[in-house]
């Protein structure tokens, strides 16, 4: 499979203007040749299950894929993906994924701009209320989003939830492995349960990134959703993983400058 790297999204007049638009006209940072040379292939090793997610906040799953994607023997699929962010910390993060949610669409555009065509909060009083802590900025807010992870844009509503919600043990955010998160349920084509970890590393950050597809939100908790009959087709998570690693190779390239001219402009 070869990554979909072509024409940008449009862009208005009004999004031309906004100090931000400098990082939608730069070259998208390149990705890593190990990480392409991975699309052909299915992973070899399974990701962490679902029902033993607190094995990955805990980084208690070397034995699992850290990098691939592929389908359990259940039919269900999954992505995982491992980014260095170089000059990165903690609190960039923290305040980037409120961030891109409210303001111009153009926030969403910048981090992958030939992919990424709007983010919206629904409850953007609550992200820019300066009384609420940047980290729980997402908890219990729904993104609606259009991406494109090459079959055309598709609208998705991404349902935050706190760590607790998601059924992770509050008590391995803040540890070694995992400083902060943002955790979501996706509803759109293909169902899917997903987390962002990341914590310190050498210059920067590690960031981690999970999708389990096939989850959904049933009677208010996380279930398997796909039929027993039913398997995950390879080309959903092939298609995610690449996206995956092309849009947080820009948001690593990016992250640092963003966040230093707008940290103060919500």
């Amino acid at each position: 499979m070869k990554l979909f790297i072509g024409k940008k999204v449009g862009v208005s007049l009004e999004e031309r203007a906004l100090p931000y638009f400098k990082f939608f006209e730069q070259p998208m940072a390149e990705i890593p040749s190990e990480k392409i040379k991975l699309l052909d292939e299915p992973s070899e090793l399974p990701s962490v299950p679902f029902e033993e997610r607190n094995k990955f906040l805990s980084g208690d799953d070397d034995q699992y894929c850290q990098v691939g994607y592929g389908v359990a023997g259940d039919g269900t699929g999954f992505v995982c993906n491992t980014t260095y962010m170089r000059g990165v910390s903690s609190e960039m993060l923290d305040w980037w994924f409120p961030w891109h949610s409210v303001g111009s669409d153009l926030r969403y555009k910048i981090w992958d701009p030939e992919d990424h065509y709007f983010a919206r909060a629904d409850k953007a009083d609550y992200v820019c209320d300066p009384s609420v802590p940047v980290n729980q900025k997402t908890w219990g807010v729904n993104h609606y989003v259009l991406e494109d992870i090459g079959n055309g844009p598709s609208l998705l509503k991404l349902q935050f939830k706190s760590p607790s919600d998601f059924g992770y043990d509050q008590s391995l955010v803040g540890s070694p492995k995992c400083q902060s998160l943002v955790s979501a349920i996706g509803a759109g084509d293909c169902a899917a349960a997903m987390t962002h970890k990341w914590y310190e590393h050498e210059d920067g950050v590690m960031f981690c990134s999970r999708f389990w597809i096939g989850f959904g939100v049933v009677d208010g908790k996380i279930i398997k959703t796909l039929p027993d009959s039913v398997r995950i087709p390879i080309e959903v998570p092939r298609g995610l993983f690449a996206h995956n690693i092309k849009e947080f190779s820009n948001l690593a390239a990016i992250l640092p400058a963003v966040y230093a001219d707008n940290k103060d402009n919500f």
